[in-house]
């Protein structure tokens, strides 16, 4: 089973993609953000979001994807635009046909790291551990990305062990 998780946003939107083996292990296949220029108008950066959201699709062909939902601040200019590129995103992923499930913050954190308030350091390195890997995902929306496909793949497990 291969989960791609998103971080939504407009200027950085992080992803990850994260495969289950029938041991259960789990594999970070890949992972990284997709920046858009600040400058840009928010159509165009919006276009650019939605094109390289299907490519990356169309690349890996997950199973099925997770997405963060949006987390309202104060900030309600940043809530808007981030959004418009969750919408983008959704987007994309319903046009592939792909499930979609969708995670509070809160749920992340409570699946990585046991604790709904967990800081950034702490995800981190729970996804490290969690993925085997070297040294911590970087940039932190990437590792974020990673977080959602991790939980995803937790939270999914005996949804997938009833259809099996």
């Amino acid at each position: 089973m291969l989960i791609l998780g998103i971080d939504p946003g407009t200027a950085t939107t992080g992803y990850g993609l994260v495969r289950e083996h029938p041991n259960g292990d789990l594999e970070a296949v890949a992972y990284g953000v997709i920046t858009t220029p600040a400058r840009t108008p928010m159509p165009t950066r919006l276009q650019q979001l939605h094109r390289e959201m299907t490519d990356l699709i169309a690349r890996y062909k997950p199973d099925a994807a997770a997405i963060e939902t949006l987390y309202f601040g104060r900030n309600v200019t940043t809530a808007i635009t981030v959004a418009q590129g969750r919408g983008v995103i959704l987007l994309a992923l319903a046009a592939a046909n792909l499930t979609i499930r969708e995670y509070k913050p809160a749920e992340i954190k409570q699946a990585i790291a046991g604790y709904g308030n967990a800081d950034k350091g702490q995800m981190q390195e729970m996804i490290r551990q969690l993925l085997d890997l070297d040294s911590i995902p970087r940039p932190d929306d990437a590792a974020d990305g990673l977080a959602v496909a991790i939980t995803d793949l937790n939270s999914s497990r005996f949804e997938r062990m009833a259809n099996d």
